[in-house]
């Protein structure tokens, strides 16, 4: 060691460094004074326990957002209508997958951005920098909480949700044959397998002004018209309506013109519970795993497939036919049919066209893109969240979720936007679903690469 002389008393050691052990210092120096980007254990477990605590807290804030827009105004309407508080809990539990599968991705958003805002608040990034430390050991513990996250909540979508949505309708069909009255609505439209009922006001089991269109077995159409009906449970497991002051009108599918009418002081009709069930039983893409939604997509497209070609088989003949007409000209026997030809074939090409464009199909693929995308949605958040909240000189919590709201809802309607594009105007299914999360990723990567990676 040096001594150097200072004035006063005493002198000051000036420490040349540790001796020439072979082995190498946390903080020593490389050449050219630029420190080691070392990893820590014990710092990564710690940001890693502070990454999840705040995804917990994010996690609670969006499920009862979503809790409550989903769940509570459904239950409420449920227990108005004196639905046992059981069945209603047992709704509820039902329902909870599809809650986590769209909380866990914007609260891994929120979650990360206020964990780096509390660190660079506190100094603590600063301190492990002045330490010789990296950004990486910000970066790869928010990136593990991404990869658990999207996982769970591709879980709770892919498999949770489908289980889920199943028992949902099973309990719900027998909520509805136990409660008739939760069926019906004021001015409303119920639709059963063959029958069409619309509604006046509802006043408890009392209806209104009832409109009744059904179609028999033996191919008879009936219109039943009524001053008033009483909804009842007619215990046979379906629903009755107790008419009064009816008018009855009945026709035959073949001769609409023979037709009988009647009225009547009161009459009782009866919805079977296999109608009501029907009209259940449908399942959306939403509410199906992705490998049950692929073979749906799969048989789909072969239908369409099929389809496709034998009305491009019907567009040529006509096209030949068309151009065979004029090619002949006038001396051909079906000059004069050329305009209705040329309707029949322009006709013809717009419904391929819009064929094509299979609306159903459409639906599958955009669901199949966005069971993935939604759920992975946390990954690509992490890299945006992490490089935002390093790029803040002085930051907090509260801002980190402030900035996280934000980010969620543009991102929300980012979504939304792309489903509406690839349902009407048939833009690719995965561009379509997929565009936030490549922008979110794309925006953080370059980020982190600019002050993570250099």
């Amino acid at each position: 060691m040096n001594e150097i002389g200072a004035a006063g008393s005493g002198t000051i050691k000036k420490l040349a460094g540790p001796p020439n052990t072979g082995r190498k210092w946390p903080f020593m120096t490389r050449s050219g004074g630029e420190a080691p980007r070392s990893m820590s254990l014990t710092i990564y477990k710690y940001v890693l326990g502070e990454t999840f605590f705040a995804f917990l807290i994010a996690f609670l804030f969006f499920f009862f957002i979503f809790f409550v827009n989903q769940l509570l105004l459904m239950a409420q309407d449920i227990l108005t209508r004196q639905v046992p508080f059981y069945q209603v809990a047992l709704l509820v539990l039902f329902a909870l997958p599809s809650i986590i599968a769209l909380s866990a991705p914007f609260a891994s958003l929120v979650g990360t951005l206020m964990t780096i805002g509390r660190l660079s608040s506190d100094n603590e990034i600063l301190v492990m920098l002045s330490s010789g430390l990296s950004f990486r050991n910000v970066f790869f513990p928010a990136i593990t909480v991404g990869i658990v996250i999207s996982l769970i909540a591709f879980v709770a979508n892919d498999i949770l949700l489908p289980a889920g949505t199943l028992q949902f309708r099973q309990l719900y069909r027998r909520i509805l044959v136990s409660t008739p009255a939760l069926e019906m609505a004021s001015n409303s439209v119920i639709r059963f397998r063959d029958t069409v009922i619309v509604t006046g006001d509802v006043i408890g089991n009392s209806i209104n002004n009832v409109l009744i269109m059904d179609r028999t077995g033996d191919g008879e159409r009936r219109l039943i018209m009524a001053n008033t009906a009483e909804l009842r449970d007619d215990g046979r497991d379906g629903l009755s309506l107790d008419m009064t002051r009816a008018f009855i009108q009945s026709s035959r599918e073949i001769s609409r013109e023979d037709y009988d009418y009647a009225f009547a002081s009161s009459v009782r009709y009866w919805v079977p519970q296999e109608d009501i069930i029907q009209t259940m039983t449908s399942i959306s893409p939403r509410e199906m795993s992705s490998v049950d939604v692929f073979r749906e997509i799969q048989r789909l497209s072969a239908d369409l497939d099929i389809r496709v070609n034998d009305r491009q088989n019907r567009v040529s003949s006509l096209g030949l036919a068309l151009e065979q007409n004029l090619r002949e000209g006038p001396a051909s026997g079906d000059w004069n049919r050329r305009n209705s030809q040329l309707t029949a074939f322009q006709r013809e090409v717009q419904t391929l066209e819009n064929m094509r464009r299979d609306r159903t199909l459409s639906l599958y693929r955009l669901e199949f893109n966005q069971k993935f995308s939604v759920p992975f949605g946390a990954f690509s958040f992490v890299f945006l969240a992490v490089a935002l909240g390093l790029m803040a000189k002085k930051s907090g919590q509260t801002v980190g979720f402030i900035f996280g709201l934000i980010i969620s809802v543009i991102y929300w309607a980012l979504l939304l936007g792309g489903q509406t594009m690839g349902v009407r105007l048939g833009t690719s299914p995965f561009w379509s679903i997929w565009t936030p999360n490549i922008l979110a990723l794309s925006i953080g990567s370059i980020l982190a690469a600019v002050k993570v990676f250099r």
